[in-house]
């Protein structure tokens, strides 16, 4: 399953072997049959660093396009199907999304052997960050402005979706415990149909542990977020997965990429995932204070609320869900490391340092500092 000839970026800003191995030009070959759009001299460009899925931009007579391949067991046709709906009613809204390319016979996501396929055109602007590790936060306050206010532009759009809940866990940010009156008892209800995650916690007191890092942080957000409704988000909203038009002195979002982890939550999970994701360093947390990027934060803020309202209780809410707002989507990566890629390394990383460690944080002087920062924003 491993190429030793390509590298992706792993859980701690390092280089390694991919998971799963680069795209083929014989896989290109069999995508031409069925993509009009990639008939003719095809090459490839450029292989991306990220570590869950196989991609490629690749040249041809008609443009070029973004190749995406999954391995079956974490996305099938149907299941990549259901962001793809998202994307093309947020197209329909007028929202600078990138398209995704139908087939010969207008399906979008194909399945071949133990891979499914996708293809996007290639977004309109500049991909500033495509070289920039996960978890940095953005170049300027500008940018991190702009990204909140475009993220509440989606959130508009996305009202008038209607779908069901995602049909995996698997690397899909979802927020079924965080609404529940009982994480714990809730993810045991899960287990039965999660045997790859119950595996692994089979050896780990996680009850324990979860009792001790996350219910405190919880206690009360259930009450609160059911007056939040159900809202489909981008839910890995970082300036990584946007594209930016410069000129005039201003840099603004142009498209906007990668749903892979879209799922049914809300607007103000949606919004603390941005903050979480763009205004700590995570993999920087040996800077101490210097890692945490209250400005960001604010701008993020501000920028949404330049077009999209929320009142001085929601932004309260926000500053509380902000330390377990990756309670679901940590597990589903603990989740996808011991059972898809069988990395019991990785899958400790997932629990240890992200699941309970980014809570943790926010027990440090540099995590009360930035939820004061968001709480008397409100």
């Amino acid at each position: 399953m491993t190429t030793p000839a390509h590298h992706v970026q792993g859980l701690d800003n390092d280089e390694v072997p991919a998971d799963w191995p680069a795209i083929s030009a014989g896989e290109i070959a069999w995508l031409q049959q069925h993509f009009v759009e990639l008939q003719g001299d095809c090459r490839l460009l450029w292989h991306s660093p990220r570590p869950f899925s196989a991609a490629a931009l690749v040249q041809g007579p008609h443009g070029r396009f973004f190749i995406k391949r999954h391995h079956h067991s974490v996305r099938s046709a149907a299941v990549l199907s259901e962001e793809h709906r998202f994307i093309a009613h947020l197209a329909a809204q007028g929202l600078p999304v990138v398209q995704v390319i139908a087939d010969q016979n207008g399906a979008t996501a194909l399945e071949h052997g133990v891979w499914t396929f996708e293809v996007h055109a290639e977004g309109i602007g500049q991909d500033l960050y495509r070289d920039v590790p996960s978890w940095t936060p953005p170049a300027s306050v500008e940018q991190a402005w702009q990204a909140g206010r475009m993220l509440a532009l989606l959130h508009t759009a996305a009202e008038g979706f209607h779908a069901a809940q995602r049909a995996t866990h698997l690397l899909v940010a979802r927020d079924d415990l965080i609404r529940a009156e009982d994480p714990i008892a809730a993810l045991t209800a899960q287990l039965p149909d999660r045997p790859g995650l119950a595996a692994y916690l089979a050896d780990t007191p996680w009850r324990a542990e979860l009792q001790r890092a996350i219910l405190p942080w919880h206690m009360g957000l259930a009450t609160r977020l059911a007056a939040e409704p159900r809202l489909w988000g981008h839910n890995d909203w970082h300036v990584s997965n946007l594209l930016w038009q410069t000129g005039s002195g201003v840099t603004t979002v142009s498209s906007v990429l990668d749903f892979g982890l879209a799922s049914p939550t809300s607007a103000l999970y949606d919004l603390a995932t941005a903050i979480e994701r763009n205004a700590i360093a995570w993999l920087q947390l040996d800077r101490g204070a210097q890692a945490v990027r209250g400005d960001i934060a604010l701008a993020l803020l501000v920028g949404y609320r330049d077009a999209r309202a929320l009142s001085s209780d929601q932004v309260q809410l926000l500053a509380d869900l902000l330390p377990v707002v990756h309670l679901d989507f940590a597990l589903s990566e603990v989740e996808y490391f011991h059972a898809i890629t069988r990395s019991r390394a990785n899958a400790d990383v997932a629990y240890r340092a992200f699941l309970l460690g980014h809570a943790d944080w926010f027990r440090t002087p540099a995590g009360q500092g930035l939820l004061a920062t968001l709480r008397g924003a409100a």
